[in-house]
């Protein structure tokens, strides 16, 4: 379980090309979650939230660290479903934008090799 979200962020940082199985993402997702949540927690009892907003300096950073292998992901995963990493951007549709997105994420990949590689299962 671990180990997808430490291969994201050690291995495959920058890597925009290849394929990502469903796992691979939804686990970087959950570690993800947990570590914010905890970032959130901690800027608390630090004292460091801001009062308007409740987060701070710890959680901009987990956030900020997250940014580039989370894009890279996602975009490993578009290209297991065989669509481009440009169709990302089809979450700038309110509301069915971020609804097709989900249901790609959680769409069993290409069986076969597709233009973006071999499939990561085999």
């Amino acid at each position: 379980m671990i180990k997808h979200y430490l291969n994201a962020i050690q291995n495959n940082y920058t890597n925009f090309s290849g394929r990502a199985r469903r796992s691979e993402y939804w686990y970087f997702i959950l570690f993800y979650y947990i570590i914010s949540i905890l970032a959130v927690v901690l800027d608390n009892l630090l004292g460091l939230a801001m009062e308007m907003i409740g987060y701070g300096l710890i959680t901009f950073l987990v956030a900020l660290a997250h940014i580039i292998p989370s894009f890279a992901l996602t975009v490993r995963r578009l290209h297991d479903v065989g669509k481009s990493g440009w169709f990302y951007f089809i979450a700038f549709i309110p509301f069915i934008g971020a609804i097709w997105l989900i249901v790609l994420f959680c769409t069993e990949g290409d069986q076969e090799e597709n233009k973006y590689g071999a499939n990561p299962k085999a």
